[in-house]
């Protein structure tokens, strides 16, 4: 079989892309830089210019999976006026994020667990909690959330966010009931950061 040599420009990102593409489908299990490359129409050793092995690729997908998670809720938040108002669009965007990107975002989470995770797969990582830990305190100067440590108040709302993503995406919840459960959970979120 004779190598087609690649034309599409960027291979890394093109890497990225199909390699996400198999994740979605198969599974972290099905990737393979050699697969990859096959499917690309490159030699079998194209990849390991960018990406020195599957870890590599996959700290490399995780970390694109939180940059693109962190516009999300980033832009998510412009134009809320109240706290619950930022509140609800953090909670929905990121429920449509993993509704979309569940197997990223399982991988997200686990690639960001390891030991040998990469300096800015973590600093990626923490940024999650920074922008919550914002909008708590953010909450606290305007009187709409209780005073307190911000990451006391702030962690049972990401668990909370986090355990109902988890159940919409795994179907635990029917379509109906994620949509017509997000306002209630929002709601509770809201309650349990306001004021005493």
């Amino acid at each position: 079989m004779q190598t087609r040599r690649y034309h599409h420009g960027d291979l890394r990102a093109a890497l990225l892309t199909r390699a996400e593409q198999t994740l979605r489908e198969k599974g972290p299990g099905a990737l393979s830089l050699r697969e990859l490359a096959r499917d690309l129409g490159v030699s079998h050793a194209a990849p390991s210019r960018h990406f020195k092995d599957k870890q590599a690729l996959l700290d490399a997908l995780a970390l694109a999976g939180f940059e693109r998670l962190d516009e999300a809720l980033a832009a998510s938040r412009a134009g809320g006026e109240t706290f619950a108002d930022r509140l609800g669009g953090l909670v929905r965007a990121y429920v449509d994020f993993a509704l979309a990107n569940a197997e990223l975002l399982d991988l997200m989470y686990t690639v960001k667990h390891d030991p040998a995770a990469s300096e800015a797969l973590i600093t990626a990582a923490q940024r999650l909690g920074a922008m919550a830990g914002e909008l708590v305190a953010e909450g606290q100067r305007s009187g709409e959330v209780r005073e307190g440590p911000v990451d006391d108040i702030g962690m049972p709302v990401f668990t909370t966010l986090h355990g109902f993503a988890s159940f919409a995406v795994s179907g635990v919840l029917s379509a109906e009931e994620v949509e017509s459960g997000l306002d209630a959970v929002i709601a509770y979120m809201v309650r349990g950061c306001a004021p005493r």
